[in-house]
C-alpha cells in the first residue's frame, strides 16, 4: 500500500529552542574605535546577579514563524530536529497546542537560547544550536506542501535541506541569520537558486554582498545588487526605518507606524518574513504583503516574547484597518 502524505499549506524549517528570558537590569557600556561603536551589556565580575523576572518559552526561527502562520489559519508543519529530553517535550506540546504537526527527528539535546534584556530596548542572545545542527534526511516524515519557509540552518541540517528542497516541488520563502548570510551567494547558491522569496535584514544583505555593516550603502543600492539573483522577490528590513521590497517590477517602501511602545524585541524579525510569505500564498499586492507583516512585527515588539502577541487573521486584518501605513511605490534604478 502506498504511502499517504500528509500535506500542508506550510511547512516552516528552522531551528527549535526553549528560550529563557532573564530581565537582568544590566548596565550598558560603549566601546568606540576610530570607526566603529559598539554597544555591550555588561555584568559585574564574579558576581551572584539577581534575576528580577524570568520567562520560559518555545522559540527558533523554525517554531516562531510555524505559529505565526497556524495563528493565521494555515495547516502547517514544522521540520527541525530537538532533541531527546524534557525540552523537547516542551516544544512538542506547544506546537501541539497551536495544531502545528511536527515533521522532524529527535537526538541528543534540544537547542537552548537564554535572551539577556537590557536597560534599553534590546537584548543579548546565548546561543546553543544543539540537534539543530543535525538534521537528517531519514528524520523527515514525508509530506507534500504549497510553500515552504526557511529560516536559518546550518551544518549537516543546511546540506539536508538543500537536498530536500531538490526534490519537493514548492514556492520557498528564504530568511537566513546573520551566520548564513555572511557565507555569501557563492556558499549558499545551491540553495538561494532554488529561492522564491528572499527576505533579509540590512545588516544580513550587507554580509550577504560582502560589505561591511558600517559601509554599507544605501538599501536601495544594496536591493540593486540583490536584484542580480535568481528569487523573484526581495525583501529588505531595517528596523526603525521601515521595509523595502522589490518584486522585479517596483520597489516599495513601508514605514512603522509612529508610535510605538516597545517591549522587546526577539521574534520580530520571524513574525515579519512568516506573514510576508503567507501575503504571497494568499496574493496580496506588495503593498497590502508589507502592510500585513509590518504589522504582525509591530504586535509582536509591543509584548515580550517571540509568539505571545502573534495575531490571527481576523485580528490582524482588523488592525491593519485602524492604521495608516505610509506605502510608496517607485521604479528601482
Amino acid at each position: 500500500m502506498d504511502e499517504v502524505l500528509a500535506k500542508y499549506e506550510f511547512v516552516c524549517i528552522g531551528s527549535a529552542t526553549v528560550d529563557q528570558f532573564a530581565n537582568t537590569d544590566s548596565e550598558l557600556i560603549k566601546i568606540q574605535t576610530r570607526t566603529t561603536t559598539e554597544e555591550l551589556i555588561a555584568f559585574p565580575l564574579g558576581s551572584k546577579l539577581l534575576i528580577s523576572e524570568l520567562n520560559i518559552t518555545t522559540g527558533g526561527g523554525g517554531t516562531n514563524s510555524a505559529v505565526a502562520l497556524a495563528r493565521l489559519g494555515f495547516k502547517t508543519a514544522f521540520l527541525g530536529k530537538l532533541g531527546e529530553d524534557a525540552n523537547a517535550a516542551f516544544v512538542m506540546h506547544a506546537l501541539s497546542d497551536e495544531g502545528i504537526d511536527f515533521i522532524g527527528g529527535c537526538e541528543g539535546q534540544t537547542g537552548v537560547s537564554m535572551i539577556l534584556d537590557s536597560i534599553a530596548d534590546d537584548r543579548t542572545i546565548l546561543a546553543f544550536k544543539g540537534a539543530n545542527n543535525n538534521l537528517m534526511l531519514k528524520d523527515i516524515k514525508p509530506f507534500e506542501t504549497q510553500w515552504v519557509y526557511l529560516s536559518s540552518m546550518l551544518e549537516q541540517s543546511f546540506d539536508t535541506v538543500v537536498e530536500l528542497l531538490q526534490t519537493t516541488p514548492c514556492k520557498v520563502a528564504f530568511n537566513p541569520s546573520n551566520y548564513q548570510a555572511e557565507m555569501g551567494y557563492e556558499a549558499l547558491s545551491a540553495l538561494i537558486d532554488q529561492v522564491d522569496v528572499l527576505i533579509m535584514n540590512k545588516e544580513e544583505a550587507s554580509l550577504f554582498l560582502g560589505l561591511r555593516f558600517e559601509e554599507q550603502p544605501e538599501t536601495r543600492e544594496l536591493m540593486k545588487e540583490m536584484a542580480k539573483l535568481p528569487p523573484s522577490m526581495f525583501v529588505i528590513t531595517d528596523g526603525a526605518r521601515g521595509v523595502t521590497v522589490y518584486d522585479r517590477q517596483y520597489c516599495y517602501r513601508g514605514e512603522p507606524i509612529d508610535v510605538i511602545d516597545i517591549a522587546e524585541t526577539t521574534g520580530a524579525g520571524d513574525a515579519f518574513a512568516s506573514t510576508f510569505a503567507a501575503a504571497q500564498y494568499i496574493g496580496l499586492s506588495p503593498e497590502n504583503a508589507i502592510h500585513m507583516a509590518m504589522t504582525n512585527a509591530e504586535s509582536v515588539i509591543q509584548h515580550k516574547g517571540a509568539k505571545e502577541k502573534l495575531l490571527d487573521r481576523q485580528l490582524l486584518e482588523e488592525t491593519m484597518g485602524l492604521q495608516d501605513r505610509k506605502i510608496s511605490k517607485t521604479i528601482l534604478n
